[in-house]
């Protein structure tokens, strides 16, 4: 729990709701996929070694052995790497074995899509390169609580509105870091979109995660996919008049509010 509050503002709490199990598992999904988030990010690493890094952890975790092939992975590169990297297999242990597989599954899926558009240098020319990287990055997250809905309770979602929610959630940080990442030379707009089109294509797959949330039961699920997407929503509409992002103010009473 330290570990996320570290790392995530938007999911720290609405996790730490959770019931027993689910709490355990989408902590274990979230810090995974953190995990190799950091290194498809790191500011120092050089991108060939990114993807060698990133296609290795996919094959690591798909190995006999898990844990003995992530940690010999990481071994050569441990000063450079940050802890939440390198605590990886604490994250998957943490899961409920019944629900490791699936994030297993996912974490190394989305590994091998993050190594190839590191090979690519996140080129994104158009809004399907747009949809493709925002799916590989946020929306296969989507996909993943689903399943973890369905192991947990029985809750049945729309899978595609469910996509469309983790890639509503990654346009607003696109949206949010775009200075910071053309600073580091990359840049997630596809070519002549401008602030207003990426804020029309942010809110059209916010919308479309208004629609997930609705057709939820009350529950967990529910409960937990409320606050980022009024998050979401909010700093869009910040953005929208010229602003940046949330105060800790303004989400703490954002969260007041919808928790009640």
């Amino acid at each position: 729990m330290s570990m996320l509050q570290k790392t995530s503002r938007t999911f720290y709490i609405p996790i730490t709701r959770l019931t027993p199990g689910l709490k355990e598992a989408v902590s274990s999904a979230y810090l995974c996929m953190r995990a190799i988030d950091e290194i498809e990010d790191h500011e120092e690493l050089a991108d060939a070694l990114k993807a060698k890094l990133l296609y290795e952890i996919q094959d690591a975790l798909l190995a006999p052995n898990m844990a003995e092939a992530v940690e010999h992975t990481f071994a050569p590169y441990a000063h450079q790497l940050p802890e939440v990297s390198l605590r990886l297999v604490e994250w998957v242990q943490l899961c409920p074995e019944t629900a490791r597989d699936t994030v297993i599954r996912y974490t190394a899926k989305m590994s091998k899509e993050m190594a190839e558009w590191v090979e690519v240098q996140w080129q994104i020319r158009t809004e399907a390169d747009l949809d493709r990287y925002t799916y590989s990055v946020a929306g296969m997250v989507g996909e993943l609580l689903s399943e973890l809905w369905l192991w947990n309770d029985g809750t049945v979602t729309d899978r595609e509105k469910a996509v469309a929610f983790g890639r509503g959630l990654q346009a607003v940080n696109i949206l949010r870091n775009q200075s910071e990442d053309q600073q580091r030379g990359v840049n997630f707009f596809p070519e002549g979109w401008d602030s207003k089109d990426m804020i029309k294509y942010t809110k059209r797959n916010l919308k479309v995660a208004d629609a997930y949330i609705a057709e939820l039961n009350k529950g967990p699920a529910r409960d937990f996919c409320k606050i980022p997407l009024q998050l979401a929503h909010a700093t869009t509409k910040l953005i929208a008049a010229g602003g940046s992002k949330l105060t800790r103010d303004a989400v703490l009473k954002i969260v007041n509010k919808i928790s009640g």
